[in-house]
């Protein structure tokens, strides 16, 4: 399969690089990737890139975006934190994307029994961890259920996964809200932001609007 060139990611839409990820997506799945030359790959991105979708994810080693979307070098900009959330830093990531590199699509994309939520929900506290896991904390305390302390724990998996969720939503509405570029170019329909949640039991990707 061919890399992406300034000619396919000007005809590329939000709604089109969506679809791209939801079926490579399935391909990954049914074990069906896309056969792909890396080595030929490398050579065709050596004076340029063209992705057509920016993915935030964790840093867990069973979620890497370009393995469960199937897709090859020059595809998708990858940014990785623990616990999906932004910052800064990342925005500004983000910005150069989409505004400058020409990315249709952002994905806010979580996981299920994620380590940094879990530690969110038990407040953990370890050196530089400790103000990672406050920029994750709010969306423990959105979570309204359950209502008992004990089961509001990292042990209560549906709790987590609830977070999880809820984080996801929390990060989308930061970046529209920080963000202006980012804001108004989704506003003018250049590009959509979108968050997904990823099963690490069945490898699934289940996207929300």
């Amino acid at each position: 399969m061919k890399v992406h060139t300034k000619e396919s990611q000007d005809t590329m839409t939000p709604d089109k690089a969506l679809q791209f990820l939801i079926e490579g997506n399935e391909r990954f799945l049914n074990n069906l990737k896309v056969n792909r030359n890396l080595l030929q790959q490398i050579n065709d991105t050596r004076e340029g890139q063209f992705p057509f979708a920016t993915i935030l994810s964790c840093i867990d080693s069973r979620v890497s975006a370009e393995l469960v979307f199937d897709q090859g070098l020059g595809d998708i900009f990858s940014v990785r934190i623990a616990g999906n959330f932004v910052n800064e830093d990342i925005l500004g990531s983000m910005e150069f994307a989409c505004k400058l590199a020409g990315t249709k699509l952002v994905v806010v994309l979580g996981h299920t029994s994620c380590g940094a939520i879990k530690g969110a929900c038990d407040h953990a506290r370890l050196g530089n961890l400790t103000k990672l896991i406050e920029k994750i904390e709010p969306a423990v305390d959105a979570v309204n259920h359950p209502k008992e302390e004990a089961l509001r724990t990292s042990k209560n998996l549906d709790f987590v996964d609830a977070v999880a969720v809820k984080n996801v939503e929390l990060t989308i509405n930061r970046i529209r809200k920080e963000s202006p570029v980012l804001n108004e170019m989704e506003e003018d329909g250049g590009i959509k932001i979108v968050g997904a949640m990823y099963d690490i039991a069945t490898g699934a990707v289940e996207f929300y609007s």
